[in-house]
């Protein structure tokens, strides 16, 4: 079951990744603007602003393995027309509807581990699903030059391609959700055996829960906005690199990920010292933007500070979330983060490619990213501050078994 999630998440994250690789090469070969490169990931947020909250009860309701096949069938739809690319407007409503689906997508792939791994071992479980999701990020950022050929032919095969991921992913759904119906006693439809639940449970959720959700939106905007969206191009601009250079540095946070997460999760479970952890992870991703944005000092030191926040955060954040609500709540509790989380990814995307085209940066003129930069920095400090505020003791909230 566990290797089906993963395999499933290994297509979902290529696909959500797909657009920074071949982004110079739509700005060069379809003259798409930088507010137009990032509106195409910020279109993937912008729906999930509302309906995440709704696909988190959706979870709870239905439970995950149907939810991973619906939302798996809306991915796919969506890769396929973001690859035909009719236009602007026909990718912006290819990402779109991927991003319609995704988000649920994510939160029932959360939901159906906690369920089949609610022990000792639910970091380490829920920290290698998501390692081998970036698995299919880092393969992305590296397709430069494992498929030279692809992206020699234009912006499209490389889509096209991203499309072939997202099927891999909904046949993984499929399978899971198959065996869940057969073999998944652990794991029966919430609304089977829990209260019903409704958005008025929102408002009993902890106050360690909401600190981790203004957390989660800031850090995962800066992330999502500069790694998935604007990093390789900066590379490129400002440091020189040439295409291939860029997607290896990019995708080298990725590679120390996909090693380091599951180690860290290891690690936080038998130590359970996750409140430590979350906040050093959270500090080193202003310690990256801040050395990044100086164009004297190599990239590769920035990347590895970003690969150890990628690394630490979701490795405590997820399992502290999960710890922190009631079990039957999971969903609901997962899809209010992801909606707050989509609004602030959305406006990250937005406000960057509107600064960009503002201050005109570009190869001619790589000063343009600093209110970019700024920007991020700013965003990653007050999730720093929020992250020190798990660090203050409290009594722990007893969760009832799932």
């Amino acid at each position: 079951m566990l290797a089906l999630i993963a395999l499933a998440n290994f297509g979902n994250f290529y696909v959500y990744d797909s657009i920074g690789p071949v982004a110079d090469l739509l700005i060069r070969q379809r003259e798409f603007s930088q507010t137009q490169i990032g509106l195409l990931n910020a279109v993937y947020s912008l729906p999930n602003i509302v309906l995440l909250l709704f696909g988190g009860l959706m979870v709870d309701r239905f439970g995950a393995g149907r939810m991973l096949f619906w939302t798996g069938a809306v991915c796919l739809a969506g890769a396929i027309l973001t690859a035909l690319g009719t236009g602007f407007h026909g990718m912006a409503a290819g990402r779109l509807l991927f991003g319609i689906g995704a988000e649920t997508f994510n939160i029932a792939t959360l939901t159906a581990i906690v369920r089949f791994f609610s022990g000792r071992h639910l970091a380490f479980a829920i920290a290698l699903s998501i390692a081998i999701g970036r698995a299919g990020a880092f393969a992305v950022d590296l397709s430069p030059t494992w498929m030279p050929g692809a992206y020699a032919d234009g912006w499209q095969p490389p889509l096209l391609v991203a499309a072939l991921f997202a099927a891999l992913s909904f046949v993984a759904a499929a399978c899971y959700w198959q065996l869940d119906r057969r073999h998944g006693t652990r794991s029966a439809t919430p609304a089977a055996t829990e209260p019903r639940v409704s958005l008025r449970d929102i408002g009993g959720f902890a106050p360690a829960y909401w600190y981790l959700l203004g957390l989660s939106a800031l850090w995962y905007a800066v992330i999502f906005a500069f790694r998935s969206t604007f990093a390789i191009a900066y590379f490129q601009h400002v440091h020189g690199l040439d295409l291939a250079a860029a997607g290896k540095i990019n995708g080298d946070v990725f590679l120390a990920a996909i090693f380091a997460t599951p180690a860290l999760a290891w690690l936080a479970d038998r130590s359970r010292r996750h409140a430590e952890l979350l906040a050093a992870g959270a500090l080193f991703l202003p310690l990256a933007i801040a050395t990044l944005a100086e164009s004297q000092f190599p990239p590769w030191i920035g990347t590895v500070m970003i690969g150890l926040s990628f690394s630490l955060v979701p490795a405590v954040l997820w399992p502290m979330t999960a710890r922190v609500v009631p079990a039957a709540r999971l969903g609901t509790a997962l899809g209010l983060m992801w909606s707050i989380q989509s609004a602030a990814i959305a406006g990250a995307n937005f406000a960057a490619g509107w600064l960009n085209d503002r201050f005109g940066a570009g190869e001619s003129n790589p000063a343009g990213y600093g209110p970019m930069m700024n920007l991020f920095l700013a965003a990653a400090t007050a999730g720093f501050v929020l992250a020190l505020l798990q660090l203050r003791p409290r009594n722990p909230r007893p969760q009832p078994e799932s």
